[in-house]
């Protein structure tokens, strides 16, 4: 079994250095290239509803699909100091940062003004919507590659609805960060590292189990806390529309993969273990947000450190996993191998979520409802 060197670069999970010493070189390229090793699998067995859950979920975005330009309501205005404000007001956050019992003393942040306290609210939302942005398409290419490669005709017909999924996705948040918050940040590495992954790896589920259960996983719970968090309409519009396309995007993997990860032997399930720990790891990684302390001009190692002690951080940081974890266990990774995922997820301090609902089952509990695919009409 191999060491933590070989999956993730370094010997400790929570080695700061290492973590802050993955940077983007390139922050101004503007096409990046990243080899895919897949074939291309046609399938002459046309059987529609051969997997009923599948052909379920195909028949379910067939009629949940919304038009980012005209289904949301971009004439609202977005004053980003008064959503800040509100922000704070709403969560009881010193400071305006969104972490609830920050003690400053002794922290680069002790002489901060109100001012840039705002300054660091505005720039955290702009930073994480983008690297949903980013995200977004990632997942738009990696579903598309998924409608090339798996071998069942009811699969290739949902992802093909996923793909028009993602596209909307891209869209929303780019529109939403050029009008409202004024560009965007450059895609984090550790989270870019994470796709070329999935993208380079020939096997039709690993582009599952990266993309549908992992990246999709994570920006599902991540969606909800920032839907929970926000005061600003525009925004907490635009996350539930996302969301509840972002379910059946998990549930897809979730019901694809069920069926297949039964059949595979220990081996081919402990690289898929592997894998889903180094997603854990370089996804958890990302959320550090280092290029807004970069922006800010406050010491990262130090501001992360101070930041990674408040409870609304912590919180969050465990939540994001809220998904991703149950989804494991449903698809039979947690114990296998001598619980060896289980063991990780432990490590992580995350395997309190394993017996949560899975999204396979809870999916329909995020759509949108009858009033709200109306008004979308």
């Amino acid at each position: 079994m191999a060491g933590y060197e070989d999956l993730i670069g370094r010997e400790d999970i929570n080695d700061l250095e290492a973590i802050l010493s993955v940077a983007n070189t390139d922050t101004t390229e503007i096409v990046r290239a990243v080899r895919d090793n897949a074939d291309a699998i046609f399938t002459w067995d046309y059987e529609k509803g051969a997997r009923p859950a599948l052909e379920k979920l195909y028949e379910k975005a067939k009629t949940s699909q919304w038009n980012g330009e005209t289904d949301l309501d971009w004439s609202i205005e977005v004053d980003l100091e008064s959503v800040g404000v509100n922000n704070f007001a709403q969560n009881a956050a010193p400071g305006g940062a969104g972490f609830a019992d920050f003690e400053v003393a002794g922290t680069p942040f002790e002489t901060w003004t109100d001012q840039q306290w705002l300054d660091l609210g505005v720039e955290s939302n702009k930073w994480m919507l983008s690297q949903f942005m980013h995200g977004e398409q990632g997942a738009l290419i990696c579903t598309a590659k998924i409608v090339e490669t798996v071998p069942w005709i009811d699969a290739k017909y949902y992802a093909a609805t996923q793909v028009m999924d993602e596209a909307r996705h891209v869209e929303v948040f780019a529109k939403y960060l050029d009008t409202k918050l004024d560009g965007y940040y450059p895609i984090n590495t550790h989270l870019g590292l994470l796709l070329e992954d999935i993208v380079n790896d020939s096997r039709w589920d690993m582009t599952y189990l990266g993309m549908q259960i992992m990246v999709e996983g994570l920006a599902l719970a991540a969606f909800g806390f920032m839907h929970m968090m926000t005061t600003e309409p525009l925004l907490k519009q635009l996350l539930r529309y996302v969301m509840s396309d972002e379910a059946r995007h998990v549930a897809f993997g979730v019901i694809s993969l069920k069926e297949y990860y039964e059949g595979l032997t220990d081996a081919e399930i402990f690289e898929r273990q592997q894998f889903a720990f180094e997603a854990a790891v370089r996804m958890r990684d990302r959320f550090m947000q280092q290029e807004v302390w970069e922006r800010m001009g406050v010491p990262v190692k130090e501001a992360i450190e101070a930041v990674m002690l408040t409870p609304t951080r912590q919180m969050f940081q465990m939540m994001l996993f809220s998904k991703i974890v149950p989804n494991c266990k449903k698809l039979g990774l947690l114990d296998r191998n001598d619980a060896w995922l289980r063991r990780r997820f432990e490590e992580l301090g995350v395997i309190q979520f394993e017996d949560w609902v899975d999204t396979g089952s809870e999916y329909e509990n995020f759509a949108l409802t009858d009033e709200e695919l109306a008004s979308a009409s």
